[in-house]
């Protein structure tokens, strides 16, 4: 059989960082609030000049050379953000265009914040039908452009940023002991759309809009709805949670992942943490705390990694794969 394996990493955040003390000149907060209830100290802003797909590109070059490969070797490109450079055409075109390549194809994914989770999925089942043998999968936003810098409720919580991976196709005897994409689930329901969305897009208002979002109603579904998949997963599998090496949460809310870490008997010490320094980056959270991870040693080649997210929709998600 073929699974699909990692090939290499990348991250890319724009220039500017902005802490949670500059957020006290624009709106009625203080740091002791947001990182009380959050968790976040700060997060990256994209300047004008930056873009997704200027953040996406980086990201992706990155990946490219962790794994030592061309763009020439790449057949298939899949962008997860719910912030794209235009309406149309996909962002992902856009990043293939500026990465020099001209073969092969490329769309994006739309599932908000667990639009990484589904962008992967899809490039295994791609590399496992054998419609393509290398993908680059890349998370990118500028959530920062949606955001309403008057509602102290979620201006404070998203920032900007971009990760991507490089999947391969690999030969497997189909065990959980060999690298690769193992198992996943993933779920979605629209009845919850009025508690995390955007008030405006092309077919209704015909503006951008603003990230409007229900708080409370958002943490009181997530743990139950990310414990849900994540266990799904794990059945798939034939795994429990003693078997992973590290657990690698959407960077929402710190509170949202310590309660879901608790709630699946995972210890802290193998769950990691990014969104005291990138804040919530939607479709980018996920790969953005891999690049973390990998880059400081903790997550090594034959780790077991679960990785999950929760994002508008509601859309949800989990993956377990042998790094």
């Amino acid at each position: 059989m073929i699974r699909s394996v990692v090939l290499g990493s990348g991250a890319a955040t724009p220039r500017r960082s902005m802490s949670n003390a500059e957020f006290e000149k624009i709106v009625d907060t203080t740091d002791e609030w947001i990182v009380q209830r959050t968790g976040i100290h700060s997060r990256f802003i994209a300047d004008a000049d930056e873009t997704t797909a200027t953040l996406g590109t980086r990201a992706a070059e990155a990946a490219l050379a962790d794994a030592g490969l061309t763009p020439d070797e790449i057949d298939l490109i899949i962008l997860a953000t719910s912030t794209p450079d235009n309406t149309f055409p996909a962002t992902a075109v856009d990043i293939q265009n500026r990465l020099g390549m001209h073969h092969g194809f490329a769309f994006d994914i739309q599932a908000v914040c667990t639009g990484f989770i589904y962008a992967i999925t899809t490039a295994d089942l791609y590399i496992r039908g054998g419609m393509a043998k290398r993908v680059l999968v890349i998370g990118a936003e500028t959530f920062s452009r949606l955001l309403d810098w008057e509602d102290r409720t979620t201006c404070v919580l998203f920032g900007d940023g971009a990760g991507a991976l490089v999947l391969g196709a690999s030969d497997s005897t189909g065990t959980v002991g060999e690298r690769g994409i193992i198992s996943a689930s993933l779920r979605s329901d629209g009845a919850h759309k009025d508690k995390l969305f955007v008030d405006g897009g092309p077919s209704t208002t015909g503006s951008i809009g603003h990230l409007r979002m229900q708080g409370r109603e958002v943490f009181k579904h997530a743990v139950a709805m990310i414990t849900d998949v994540i266990t799904s997963a794990f059945e798939r599998a034939g795994l429990g949670v003693d078997d992973i090496d590290w657990f690698v949460p959407h960077q929402a809310n710190r509170r949202i992942i310590d309660a879901s870490a608790r709630k699946l008997g995972i210890p802290p010490e193998k769950v990691v943490i990014t969104v005291d320094r990138h804040g919530n980056t939607s479709a980018a959270s996920v790969p953005l705390a891999l690049s973390v991870a990998i880059a400081d040693g903790r997550i090594k080649k034959g780790d077991l990694v679960l990785l999950e997210a929760m994002g508008g929709g509601f859309t949800w998600g989990a993956v377990l794969l042998r790094w």
